[in-house]
């Protein structure tokens, strides 16, 4: 049976459709994590976020072997930047990909797309397709999950404390507001929290796993997000937060090592991040991989 191709559906939410793209994710990276830059908890947190571009939901592709999925190309906050998952025995569909992406996934005749800096074939099909490297690039890290590297230490009077044991939205919610350097204080309108509630209400969400540091007043002042599932050999940290008034105390990576020590204890040997930050080297996470924006312009605006 030959490739076929589908767009994804254009109901948002969680979906059976888009439960088969997670379950093609986890397939992918399955025994080997292959995809670092783009695994399932990108995917779940992509949906959980009120900043999806729901309208072209549509645009996402997916490919298909028997009814399989084997590629995916897709944005993440809005048409224009596409990043590609496709199974390594399916190589032969990059070229195919980079068509959809520029003919489909574009936004006012110009669209980036995101290739490995060791994929040189794909390199080489996208050059030949008039895509041009830019400075623009994404960095992933790792870090072995060592009992030796999980040490921290907090404050006299500070604490970790998991949603699990304390779902407070409006904690929640300031400290994401403020740890994102917004100005002023965190809106406490009703849509806004229903919003963080989606946040946190993806169907593999763990609220064991997402970690604040509360203050000695009670407010936290530090989190960390992360994503595991029984049974994976590898975890993902999304996303991190400290409010500007109470960094470099150690509480960023008191949130980010407890995560990682929680997801070790499940059964994660590694944990990887998104990010060259050098916050995530000096506590022990190491450069990864790296990955460059290539640019196609039709000239169109």
């Amino acid at each position: 049976m030959p490739i076929s191709f589908k767009p994804y559906t254009r109901v948002p939410g969680f979906t059976p459709e888009f439960q088969r793209v997670h379950e093609f994710l986890l397939r992918l990276n399955d025994p080997k994590v292959i995809n670092e830059g783009f695994l399932w908890g990108r995917w779940e947190w992509m949906f959980s976020l009120k900043f999806l571009d729901t309208a072209n939901l549509h645009k996402i592709g997916i490919w298909e072997d028997a009814g399989r999925i084997v590629g995916l190309a897709t944005y993440e906050q809005t048409v224009g930047n596409v990043w590609f998952s496709v199974d390594p025995g399916y190589g032969f569909l990059k070229k195919e990909m980079l068509l959809y992406a520029k003919d489909s996934l574009d936004k006012d005749g110009e669209v980036q797309v995101l290739i490995r800096d060791s994929d040189s074939d794909f390199q080489e099909i996208a050059a030949g397709m008039g895509f041009k490297p830019t400075q623009e690039q994404e960095c992933n890290a790792v870090i072995p999950i060592e009992e030796s590297l999980m040490k921290y230490t907090l404050p006299e009077g500070y604490r970790i404390v998991s949603l699990a044991e304390e779902f407070d939205l409006n904690k929640y919610n300031k400290v994401l507001w403020r740890g994102f350097n917004h100005e002023g204080e965190a809106p406490e309108a009703v849509q806004d929290l229903l919003d963080r509630q989606m946040e946190l209400s993806g169907p593999h969400a763990d609220l064991n796993l997402k970690i604040a540091v509360a203050a000695p007043d009670g407010q936290f002042v530090a989190y960390c997000g992360m994503w595991h599932l029984p049974g994976n050999d590898y975890a993902l940290v999304e996303p991190v937060a400290t409010d500007p008034a109470y960094r470099m105390r150690g509480l960023g990576k008191a949130a980010v090592l407890e995560g990682i020590r929680r997801c070790g204890e499940r059964g994660a040997k590694r944990a990887y991040v998104g990010s060259s930050q050098q916050f995530y080297y000096s506590i022990g996470f190491r450069p990864y991989s790296t990955e460059t924006w290539w640019k196609h312009s039709s000239g169109i605006k």
